[in-house]
């Protein structure tokens, strides 16, 4: 089969298209014909090596994709055949993937595979955000950093879906009328506009959940945007800037700020993942919510496609179609 390799962490040019050995499954094990796979600003940093955990070279990258099941191992419930999407922490840029049966899930009827393949690591980092770190309300003003990208978006639909009340916080009048269209009832950008003013002037005093993605210098001015005992939720630093809060900040608002890691919160909080995860699933299979997905590129492109979402040129998801 062909996957896509990293041989040497470094940028997303340095990838190579190559034919590899097909995966053989395992008890509790299946393989995945991919069908379509999704980037994530996580697998730009484990190329370069500069994610929190570093995977030994060489790896194939991606961590979640849709398809077909290939082959099975013993007791997983699944038969070739079906269609399912999956995460893993790698290996997803292939023709085919070999998966733990619990990370697997029946794709819903009428849901096509770059949907599936897009909804899954996003959608679930931001559910959990507003969920359970953030216990977003109906009537809430949740400001989103980062609107327009892949875990922004995904927020932004989410916050809508349970009737809070968003202001997305974007870098140009392209993705904030993305945002807007996807329900956000007001828009920031927060390279032209003074975000703490607008925040609080938009809010009405103050939003009571800031999701940040995004990190760098747009963090304080959006804790400063937070009512007395908001709540800021830190996700990751697209930014490339990991921002230092002075504490007094915190401490005049009564403010909360929470980190909230995908790969570690069902370890963490299993009983409210398991709890989320089933809400989560119920509004996808009920078409309540689907992601946006602003480009796609074939297996061939993969590089581009990483270079795509490291330049921070993505609005909602990207996809790689393999065929």
């Amino acid at each position: 089969m062909r996957a896509v390799v990293c041989r040497r962490y470094g940028p997303p040019e340095d990838l190579v298209l190559e034919e590899v050995p097909d995966p053989t499954p395992a008890a509790g094990e299946l393989v995945v014909r991919v069908r379509a796979a999704a980037v994530n600003f996580p697998d730009v940093l484990l190329i370069d090596g500069k994610y929190q955990i570093q995977i030994p070279v060489p790896f194939t990258p991606g961590s979640e994709l849709a398809g077909e099941v290939a082959a099975v191992g013993d007791g997983d419930g699944f038969a070739p055949g079906d269609r399912v999407s999956g995460t893993a922490f790698v290996g997803a840029f292939a023709e085919q993937a070999l998966l733990r049966a619990e990370s697997v899930s029946a794709i819903p009827e009428g849901v096509d595979f770059a949907a599936a393949a897009a909804f899954g690591v996003t959608y679930r980092t931001a559910y959990h955000a507003l969920r359970s770190i953030g216990q977003v309300a109906e009537g809430d003003w949740v400001v989103v950093l980062g609107a327009a990208g892949g875990v922004g978006l995904a927020a932004v639909d989410l916050a809508v879906a349970m009737k809070a009340r968003v202001l997305a916080a974007a870098s140009s009048p392209e993705k904030l009328e993305v945002c807007r269209q996807r329900g956000a009832e007001a828009i920031v950008d927060y390279e032209r506009d003074d975000l703490r003013a607008r925040i609080r002037e938009l809010t009405g005093g103050g939003a009571r959940v800031v999701i940040d993605p995004v990190g760098g210098r747009y963090s304080e001015p959006a804790l400063r945007g937070l009512g007395r005992g908001g709540v800021f939720v830190t996700l990751g630093y697209a930014a490339g800037e990991i921002p230092a809060i002075r504490l007094n900040l915190v401490l005049l608002k009564g403010i909360t700020i929470s980190g909230m890691e995908i790969r570690t919160f069902h370890e963490d909080h299993p009983a409210e993942a398991a709890r989320d995860m089933g809400e989560l699933h119920q509004m996808f299979a009920d078409g309540r919510i689907r992601p946006y997905i602003g480009a796609r590129f074939s297996l061939a492109e993969t590089a581009a496609a990483l270079r795509y979402v490291a330049d921070r040129k993505a609005i909602g998801k990207v996809v790689i179609d393999v065929d």
